[in-house]
């Protein structure tokens, strides 16, 4: 028995889903805890492609346990519609679960994060507009609908009415937009409701369980630790915790079930949306790497900003994480590049050189990268499944970043399929 947890260390889109896919292979159990449908894993399996929003990435394997625990914001449209297009390829949802606590993304959160992004006009924080924020602010408000109530239509219709009259005034009269029409939204949502009633179930209850059996579970983690709302780079982050205490929160368990924490940092960085990015690339180098690595959101198809790998980065999530092994993934997309670059420190204004990443925005906004130089390689190492197969300077560059980043590399990247992961001992 082990329960897994896996964790993105960079701004996200580190390529969490193949490692998520290849140890959901090997479990009973695996369970979404955070986040909301802005985020999203892209999973190659047996050379088709899966783009996951909100469902579990063990969906792709029939007799594993799905569930999304409380800790998650649900939009029901979107899930009903994921729901759909993966039975439509011949998925079965017969062991999806979903907490009842969980809260709902409703209408009026999607117009209130788009309208709230207008108002900073410049200044906004460059989020999907699928209105997790205010999700997330009605359930600390203690206002929020939650999956018991969108399957509980008396109680649903009650809370949605009251809430959705108190953000009308909001989206009007703040904002100056349009009233939404909440009959109309009850009606919509009372239905998808109904549709979705059959998945309820208790996640913390189901995972204890699981433990109890000695069952094999994995914990896959959303967006990533720079993207945490207290560890991140605030306030250009997410609206909900994507560490690895997080998960024990969103699924209802306590940390000592966990027996190993799984960070995925790509080879080199890529975020997108607004904040400082110290190693960005903005030229011809930065486009090679985007456009070899296809790197556009899984959800916007926005792209993604590229820069070299930023040890500062990684081993901060090391520390607030609790790594116990990291996968470096798109090793290939690198090939080709006559030189790479690695950030070993930050180089702040005033000359002094840190190795910590900054707590807030402002000292981070003002470092420079201070930069390690590798040969770059042209071998084509998508077929390499051990370590020892890799040319001499992937192995090079793979031992540096362990000693920078402090942490053990268990599994590389060579490409997209699930097959093209080197596991070390």
């Amino acid at each position: 028995m082990a329960a897994n947890i896996v964790i993105g260390t960079q701004w996200g889109d580190e390529g969490k889903g193949k490692a998520i896919d290849l140890l959901a292979s090997r479990a009973d159990v695996v369970i979404r805890a955070q986040g909301g449908n802005n985020a999203g894993h892209t999973v190659v399996a047996d050379g088709e492609t899966y783009k996951l929003h909100l469902i579990p990435s063990g969906i792709l394997h029939k007799d594993t346990l799905c569930l999304i625990g409380a800790g998650v914001v649900i939009d029901p449209k979107d899930l009903i519609g994921e729901i759909e297009a993966l039975s439509e390829r011949g998925l079965s949802f017969e062991h999806l679960r979903i907490d009842p606590r969980a809260h709902i993304t409703m209408p009026w959160h999607i117009a209130l994060d788009g309208l709230s992004e207008k108002f900073r006009g410049n200044k906004d924080i460059g989020t999907t507009h699928r209105g997790i924020g205010p999700a997330y602010m009605d359930k600390y408000e203690r206002s929020g609908i939650r999956f018991y109530d969108l399957t509980h239509p008396e109680i649903f219709r009650e809370k949605a009415k009251t809430a959705g009259e108190l953000k009308n005034a909001i989206i009007t009269k703040v904002f100056g937009g349009e009233a939404l029409d909440l009959d109309a939204i009850i009606e919509e949502y009372t239905e998808y409701g109904r549709k979705l009633a059959p998945y309820i179930g208790d996640v913390s209850v189901l995972t204890y369980e699981a433990v109890k059996a000695k069952k094999d579970i994995l914990f896959e983690g959303a967006q990533a630790t720079l993207l945490d709302i207290d560890f991140g780079t605030y306030p250009y982050v997410t609206s909900s915790h994507p560490l690895s205490a997080g998960v024990c929160i969103g699924s209802g368990v306590g940390p000592m079930v966990i027996d190993n924490i799984y960070g995925v940092a790509k080879a080199y960085t890529t975020r997108v949306g607004k904040g400082p990015f110290p190693t960005e690339l903005e030229d011809e180098t930065g486009d090679y790497i985007r456009n070899k690595g296809g790197e556009f959101g899984t959800i916007t198809g926005r792209p993604r900003r590229t820069g070299w790998f930023d040890s500062v980065i990684v081993r901060h999530a090391v520390r607030v994480n609790g790594l116990s092994v990291l996968m470096i993934n798109k090793l290939d997309t690198l090939a080709g590049l006559d030189k790479l670059k690695v950030c070993t420190a930050y180089k702040k204004p005033d000359g002094t050189v840190i190795k910590d990443f900054p707590p807030v925005l402002e000292e981070l906004e003002g470092c420079e990268p201070v930069y390690e130089e590798f040969e770059g390689f042209t071998e084509d190492i998508s077929s390499c499944r051990r370590f020892e197969e890799l040319p001499e300077v992937c192995r090079k560059y793979i031992s540096r970043l362990e000693e920078l980043c402090e942490c053990k590399v268990g599994m590389i990247g060579v490409g997209p399929g699930r097959e093209q992961i080197i596991e070390r001992s």
